[in-house]
């Protein structure tokens, strides 16, 4: 990387970085009048796309990956916040937020822009990087790109298809309560999740064609969320409470990488159901 094309990457994290905190603020504001911080959560996917369009649109080598991945990512980041809105709009703010917000009556309007959308804007911003270094140069395509374009079609597909799948579960009475096993559900028990990983290791394919190898810390971020912190090990700590049997689905149900079913153990006393 020469010096004029460092200086120009140099200008596109600028300009990520100020499409998300301009967004962020934006949103924080609306939150405000409205009194519900979960927006935030509605943003997520919709930030990538402003970061991935202002990137694009300022950059010197726009090509067909770059175009490529921008693409891809609108497809996404549209897709997600749209999945979001219409699940999250009129359902008043989540427990979460609610529980900052009475720990600091007075303070959480100030609290939550540094706590909430600043702190998810950082992460978006480092997110979004193999984005951004893929719009900054025009090269030729490699097979990875296609393995990362297939990956990102896996991703979407189990993101999409499980998010649709478990809404339509919800959205019967009868399934109040119970324990979504079914589709997608019955192979992973966060196949939603699962797509998201999938969707970010293909974005890194992309990058590492463009010769970004070095971004692997995005993704690597990004699984780490999802496995670790607000993704798959938030909600297992109590969806059990929530769903009747819910620990027998994770006795036979992989927890995030799909897989067949695995016969459930037996407790002392029980039989197996009958075929």
């Amino acid at each position: 990387m020469d010096f004029d094309q460092g200086e120009g990457v140099m200008d596109l994290l600028a300009v990520s970085a100020i499409a998300i905190l301009a967004l962020m603020v934006i949103t924080w504001m609306i939150s405000l009048v409205m009194k519900d911080a979960s927006i935030v959560d509605i943003i997520w996917g919709f930030g990538f796309v402003v970061s991935a369009v202002a990137t694009f649109a300022f950059s010197d080598g726009r090509g067909e990956r770059s175009a490529l991945v921008t693409l891809l990512v609108i497809v996404w980041g549209l897709r997600l916040s749209i999945y979001l809105a219409r699940r999250n709009l009129g359902k008043g703010e989540d427990y979460r937020y609610q529980a900052m917000r009475e720990k600091r009556p007075d303070t959480f309007w100030i609290a939550s822009l540094f706590r909430v959308f600043l702190l998810q804007g950082v992460l978006m911003w480092v997110v979004s990087v193999p984005i951004t270094m893929t719009n900054s140069v025009h090269n030729d395509y490699s097979w990875i790109d296609a393995v990362g374009v297939a990956l990102w079609c896996v991703g979407l597909f189990f993101e999409s298809v499980g998010d649709f799948q478990l809404a339509r579960f919800k959205s019967k009475p009868e399934s109040a309560g119970k324990v979504m096993d079914r589709g997608l559900w019955r192979y992973t028990r966060h196949p939603n999740y699962f797509g998201d990983f999938c969707v970010w290791w293909g974005f890194y394919l992309l990058a590492l064609s463009a010769g970004f190898w070095w971004t692997i810390f995005s993704p690597i971020v990004m699984s780490t969320l999802l496995l670790r912190v607000s993704g798959v090990a938030m909600l297992e700590k109590t969806i059990g409470k929530r769903r009747a049997g819910y620990e027998e689905y994770v006795d036979r149900t992989n927890a995030f990488f799909p897989g067949p079913r695995k016969k459930a153990s037996l407790k002392p006393g029980q039989f197996p159901p009958a075929n």
